[in-house]
């Protein structure tokens, strides 16, 4: 069986798990942060575990990225660029930003994201690295490119802004969660959810890729089932949460 092959029944068997990890997360959330609950066995620090979980991503694509024979490439260097952009803040900033005060996370939760960023970088980085046609300069300048650029710094600035509105409502209120007001969160309850999946969809649409709409699939089919449970769980703790305010897509859901 040639690699092209066995990297498309990976790519379509990724697909399948994606799919049927929504009705698990839906019923039972992942147990960290205010869904933290016992049984879950070990424990990490949240920020060392957000920086271990998170860093096998762009090592991994980092890594192909010189394997590969696509360093001079501007297309390639492009892609590496969004993707780096996006993973340096989440392993290096975002864990380094996190309260004192973070619920630890479980090893198994930890260990199950850092496998998942090692399948999905090297989906992505192996396709645009090694096995997709090359493409030339000018895709730089194409409709897909500069849609999904656009998109993509779209949804990490809503992403970056709304961690940090997050923050800072923790620090003020003590520690404790309280009602979100700000104009991110005057639609929706989890903007940082919904900037990470206009991400990605970007992402999908600026390499014109399969495996980059897999990862906008993952994208959704973690957060959305997520989003509706803080969602539930912000109308159940606070009797006077705003009813106009969906989960995460504005005005839908």
């Amino acid at each position: 069986m040639s690699e092209l092959r066995l990297y498309g029944w990976l790519l379509h068997a990724w697909i399948v798990v994606a799919l049927a990890v929504v009705p698990y997360l839906l019923l039972r959330p992942a147990p960290y942060g205010r869904h933290g609950r016992p049984g879950w066995g070990p424990v990490v620090n949240a920020r060392l575990a957000w920086v271990l979980m998170e860093t096998p991503s762009p090592l991994l694509m980092t890594i192909m990225f010189c394997l590969g024979d696509r360093r001079a490439n501007l297309a390639a260097l492009a892609a590496l660029a969004l993707w780096l952009g996006h993973y340096v803040y989440r392993s290096l900033v975002f864990p380094f930003l996190l309260p004192s005060s973070s619920r630890p996370m479980p090893l198994v939760v930890l260990g199950s994201g850092a496998f998942f960023n090692v399948v999905n970088a090297y989906l992505n980085g192996r396709w645009l690295f090694f096995l997709s046609p090359v493409r030339p300069a000018a895709w730089l300048t194409s409709v897909p490119f500069l849609v999904g650029v656009c998109l993509f710094v779209a949804g990490f600035v809503i992403h970056v802004l709304a961690d940090r509105e997050l923050r800072q409502l923790r620090r003020q209120s003590g520690g404790a969660y309280v009602i979100p007001r700000g104009p991110l969160f005057r639609l929706v309850s989890c903007p940082n959810y919904l900037g990470e999946m206009i991400e990605w969809t970007g992402w999908a649409v600026a390499t014109f890729s399969l495996p980059g709409l897999v990862f906008a699939l993952w994208t959704a089919a973690n957060l959305v089932p997520r989003a509706l449970k803080h969602h539930a769980w912000y109308r159940k703790t606070f009797a006077n949460y705003p009813p106009e305010r969906k989960a995460i897509i504005p005005f839908v859901l």
